[in-house]
């Protein structure tokens, strides 16, 4: 018998099972992979792809008790318009007994409903947010729909109060020349983890980009050198929260897990 290689990259090497209940994501992310996959493959357009649809065949889906850690969801967010369709997909994972891994640009109405919602799961439950930047001009241009910093900041103070592990995900890194301010500035509110990533796939990016979009994915490829990346690592090598997707490990020489979803 064969033995299937194991990848352990992007969301595997935060869990062994990704789950979604939506197709398209309001937030419009420039540089999202699940939208660039989705009109690849015409199952959208790019206009289709900021009006989110809720598939309610995965909504009511059965779950088993997964091996491992559980990221919901992967290829959307959670919004207003999707929020109680969340819920319930949240609520089959944790009553199947499995550890749910919930990333998001968080919008807090939505964390607040959440955390009142799963407060006698708090034990099965992990927050991770994505943060790239602490600037507003950065993260408006890339993530044209999704929630300010502040806010974003703000959820994860919520979350942390009411007793649930916390974690970040700065990644993609938008403004490496300021990650020491953002990894200060978020510490106090993270019990897990910050994780650092890069932004991949530019030369796809480049592709159908006009001028001004050409400038800010050079403006990230500036930011994230091979010495840039290794200045980084040195000054939070030595942090035991801090923690680097695999891009980087490549880089400063960390032996890449060789199981999915370990989340180290």
């Amino acid at each position: 018998m064969i033995k299937k290689s194991i990848k352990c990259e992007g969301t595997q090497e935060w869990s062994v099972k990704t789950v979604n209940c939506c197709t398209g994501c309001s937030h419009d992310c420039l540089y999202c992979y699940a939208k660039e996959m989705a009109v690849r493959r015409k199952q959208l357009t790019v206009g289709q792809w900021p009006l989110e649809r809720v598939r309610e065949k995965d909504v009511y889906k059965s779950h088993k008790k997964y091996p491992g850690q559980v990221m919901f969801p992967s290829t959307h967010d959670i919004t207003d318009s999707n929020l109680d369709a969340c819920e319930n997909v949240i609520w089959r994972l944790v009553q199947a007994g499995n550890q749910i891994l919930i990333v998001s640009k968080p919008h807090f109405n939505c964390i607040e409903q959440l955390c009142v919602f799963l407060r006698s799961y708090r034990d099965q439950i992990l927050f991770r947010f994505s943060i790239g930047a602490r600037d507003n001009r950065i993260l408006s241009f890339w993530e044209p729909n999704a929630p300010s910093y502040d806010e974003r900041k703000q959820c994860l103070i919520y979350a942390c109060q009411a007793g649930f592990q916390t974690s970040v995900s700065v990644e993609p890194m938008l403004d490496s020349a300021n990650i020491d301010a953002l990894v200060s500035d978020l510490l106090p509110y993270v019990t897990h983890s910050i994780w650092i990533g890069t932004m991949n796939h530019l030369v796809r990016l480049e592709k159908h980009a006009d001028p001004v979009m050409l400038q800010a994915i050079d403006n990230v490829r500036q930011g994230q050198t091979e010495t840039i990346i290794k200045a980084i690592y040195r000054r939070h090598k030595d942090n035991p929260m801090i923690r680097w997707k695999k891009e980087i490990k490549k880089i400063v020489g960390i032996p890449i897990p060789k199981q999915n979803g370990l989340d180290i």
